[in-house]
């Protein structure tokens, strides 16, 4: 339904990105959400058919020419990144699709459901808990944990957003992870086996196999599956990168879609403005000679 006020899209009621989600997996296709840190990535994803645009921070330092991973860093604000993206320059340009704004729950400074109504106010369709601290192991995650900026605070997150009605469609790692957010009420799960591999900064040494991510993604999706069959379940990260790598694991594993950030804005400009520039660097002049 479009909004009454502006006469586009957003934003949706929870409800509504459901059903809009379970309308594309009743016509046999893929559920594909993409990333977007400009609002010309926007326009022309939007163009491309995606099913839902996410706003990450990580966007921004995409877009810029730096790892997504920066968006993990103590380089910006990341819930000021992501509101300021959505109000100048992806809500004023789609003209459609539901717009998820990427919120970093364990953020200490804010009360998390203030700044969920003002995502809601902003005009957003639901929430996604990027910067996750589900992607952070070892001694750095055993410190966030017991210094009260763990995983159980996007866990918090999504269950305030729920109360609210707004949509959520959440990363996790690991099966006890996705059980958590199923039980928060989360609508949509998204297996994140790692950082996208390939293009000019994707990694090569930290991802895992194709065997690995399959056999993680379908672990995730039972866990989950398990608290409420009715979730969405996305793919993305480490070796999933292209539509034929999608392909894989759509075949091997119950998911209903994919989740493309990297793989979607970044390698889409990589790719396209790399053979456009040497399109134009081929063309000679005529002799002009006498």
């Amino acid at each position: 339904m479009p909004n009454p006020w502006t006469g586009k899209g957003n934003p949706y009621t929870r409800q509504e990105v459901r059903e809009r989600l379970r309308a594309t997996l009743d016509q046999n296709k893929a559920i594909i959400a993409a990333g977007a840190g400009t609002g010309i990535s926007a326009k022309f994803i939007e163009k491309g058919g995606a099913d839902l645009i996410i706003i990450y921070n990580s966007g921004r330092f995409r877009m810029a020419g730096h790892g997504s991973t920066a968006g993990l860093m103590a380089y910006g604000d990341a819930n000021a990144v992501a509101m300021e993206i959505g109000e100048f320059e992806v809500l004023p340009v789609v003209e459609e699709i539901p717009v998820i704004c990427g919120v970093h729950g364990s953020d200490p400074r804010r009360r998390i459901w203030h700044h969920l109504l003002k995502v809601k106010e902003m005009g957003f369709s639901g929430i996604n808990n990027f910067p996750t601290h589900s992607i952070v192991d070892g001694q750095f995650r055993q410190v966030l944990e017991e210094t009260g900026m763990g995983f159980d605070k996007e866990v918090e997150m999504v269950r305030i957003a729920s109360k609210m009605e707004l949509f959520s469609i959440v990363y996790v790692a690991k099966p006890e992870e996705a059980r958590q957010m199923a039980e928060a009420g989360a609508d949509a799960i998204i297996a994140h086996v790692g950082t996208t591999v390939g293009g000019s900064i994707g990694v090569v040494e930290a991802s895992c196999t194709m065997d690995d991510a399959i056999e993680r993604t379908q672990q995730i999706i039972e866990a989950a599956r398990a608290v409420n069959p009715d979730l969405f379940f996305l793919t993305h990260g480490g070796p999933v990168n292209t539509p034929e790598d999608v392909r894989q694991v759509l075949d091997a594993t119950d998911a209903h879609g994919f989740v493309g950030a990297s793989s979607l804005e970044r390698m889409g400009v990589e790719a396209s403005l790399t053979d456009l520039t040497r399109r134009f660097k081929a063309l000679t002049l005529p002799d002009r000679q006498k």
